[in-house]
């Protein structure tokens, strides 16, 4: 396996992409492009919220490093937002459009708390050792069952144990025993120990038998870099390990260290000595032993898999629960007002969103009209958004100026919103009588009023977004709306939606669709306007979440 400290420059990208399997990119060129035009080198043409030319990952000295270039929606290093070539390191998580993205190498090898095992670095030979060989070699001598002696039968009796053992159901933390012990038994060793490879290159003891052992580092990296079986049948003659403190101050005779290996990576080591001259490791011992941690490799991989598979059944159940919720504190039909036509339409890019919009009639029968948007998607804005719906409803259908009130939330959000979070918010208050409309606009993309001669108002915005200085102000705006009046509010993900070409939907097609529908319902209003945002985006999953509030007067 690569390892970040010590001049290997390899490593994989782990890409979840929504509807498909996570894909596994090993980098072993110089550079790597990602967008969704298909000239780049990992291309996601459906992804909308990729820009068509996204990010770069490049190779950097002994590593990797990714940049951005210039993509409309950014991209995100470790919930950061990336803004100049960054280099990477083991576990680094990007996102980029709806892609969730993992850097995964094993980097220095590190102790994962207190442990009996020491690795030592030493100055010798770069010669291998005195038997290396690969797992193919390893699986086509295993089974050679030809003319088998007594030591094979003990070989051939422990490869059926480890099988069986290892093809039940028990738990993982007993299976690294159990494959110690059958090394153990098998090639009469005295001492040894599993490890595995864990986050940021530690490696964990999982099992031990002996004290004290002092591992050289050569072995180690043989076996984890390259994936390589050593046995060191007379470690003291060897003339590559023989002068190694590692091997003197032990009194070692034979070694033995395997891969822990699956079909496509190293996840740790197996390691056997023996200070005593009983018998030396022979190579059919090493045969034995790399056979047998292929399979416990295999086990340990099938349970991980399945361990992280049933925390995404779980985590979707509860992704399942939360939308749920969250459809329920939207409007589940909007009010009826006699001379008034209502609509509103909300669709999440992912399981749960960041948008919001509301209806709050007021008890001298004015109704208020609320849209949000909260920055960011996902849970994260979804959780926000949440409190922002209930905070709104407190205090709003409290009696007093709404631009005083908009200040109040403001000051609310200012205060307990993260540093990197605000919310785009437009609040009117439409006097069903006569048709006035009084109104705030936080930064939110301004609501189009189309009139009866086919002049478009846009209400603009009358202060910044909540929550980015406490000390911001709002002014009230006015507008009417006259018989044959309609008003719509949308959020950004309307807008910027973009076609396959990278052209964004923009305000001219909006207004031109409210135009061409102006007079049908106002559900049917906001039908047509998603129909042609499907057109238009070729069907591709939107980039963004969908709002949309419709309001006519007849």
């Amino acid at each position: 396996m690569p390892k970040a400290a010590t001049g290997s420059n390899t490593g994989d990208l782990i890409i979840d992409s929504p509807n498909s399997a996570p894909l596994r990119v090993h980098l072993d060129g110089e550079q790597y492009s990602l967008g969704r035009s298909p000239a780049n080198d990992l291309a996601f043409p459906s992804d909308q919220k990729l820009s068509r030319d996204h990010i770069i990952f490049e190779r950097r000295g002994h590593g990797w490093a990714v940049r951005d270039v210039g993509s409309k929606n950014g991209t995100q290093l470790n919930g950061a937002k990336l803004t100049e070539t960054t280099p990477l390191s083991h576990g680094d998580q990007i996102v980029a459009g709806h892609l969730c993205i993992r850097y995964d190498i094993y980097g220095e090898f590190a102790d994962a708390g207190p442990t009996d095992v020491t690795f030592v670095r030493e100055d010798a030979g770069h010669a291998e050792p005195t038997i290396s060989l690969d797992l193919q070699a390893a699986l086509r001598s295993a089974g050679d069952s030809g003319g088998r002696t007594s030591m094979a039968n003990q070989h051939f009796q422990a490869l059926v144990q480890a099988g069986r053992e290892l093809a039940g159901h028990g738990a993982l933390e007993t299976l690294f025993d159990l494959i110690l012990d059958l090394s153990l038994k098998a090639s009469n060793a005295s001492r040894g120990v599993v490890m595995t490879c864990e986050e940021k290159g530690a490696l964990k003891i999982r099992a031990i038998r002996g004290e004290g052992l002092r591992i050289s580092a050569g072995v180690r990296d043989l076996v984890l870099d390259k994936g390589k079986s050593v046995l060191i049948q007379d470690a003291r003659s060897d003339q590559d390990f023989g002068m190694r403190e590692s091997i003197l101050a032990q009194d070692i005779r034979s070694i033995l260290a395997v891969p822990l290996q699956t079909d496509e990576r190293v996840i740790g080591l197996l390691y056997l000595d023996s200070p005593f001259w009983v018998r030396g490791f022979t190579t059919e011992d090493l045969n034995l032993l790399t056979v047998m941690a292929n399979m416990a490799a295999i086990r340990i991989e099938h349970a991980r898999l399945t361990a992280q598979e049933q925390m995404r059944k779980m985590f979707a159940r509860e992704l399942e629960k939360a939308a749920e919720i969250q459809r329920r504190l939207l409007p589940s039909k909007p009010p009826e007002i006699v001379g008034f036509d209502l609509a509103g339409y909300n669709a999440t890019c992912l399981a749960v969103g960041g948008d919001y919009y509301d209806f709050l009639p007021y008890p001298d029968g004015r109704l208020g009209i609320l849209i949000g948007d909260v920055s960011g998607k996902g849970l994260g804005a979804a959780l926000l958004m949440s409190n922002v719906q209930a905070s709104v409803r407190v205090l709003l259908e409290e009696p007093g100026p709404l631009e005083t009130q908009i200040c109040r939330l403001n000051r609310s959000f200012a205060a307990n919103c993260p540093g990197n979070c605000f919310i785009t918010f437009f609040a009117a208050v439409l006097d069903v009588t006569t048709g006035e409309l009084v109104h705030c606009n936080a930064g939110h993309n301004p609501p189009l009023l189309l009139h009866a001669d086919d002049e478009v108002e846009s209400l603009g915005a009358t202060g910044f977004p909540l929550g980015i200085s406490r000390n911001a102000t709002y002014e009230l705006n006015h507008s009417r709306l006259e018989p044959g009046d309609t008003l719509l509010l949308y959020s950004d993900g309307v807008t910027e939606a973009c076609s396959p070409s990278d052209e964004e939907f923009g305000d001219r097609r909006l207004i031109a669709a409210i135009r061409q529908n102006r007079n049908r319902p106002a559900v049917e209003l906001i039908r047509a306007i998603t129909s042609e945002l499907e057109t238009f985006t070729a069907g591709a999953p939107a980039a963004d979440d969908i709002t949309l509030v419709a309001l006519r007067r007849s």
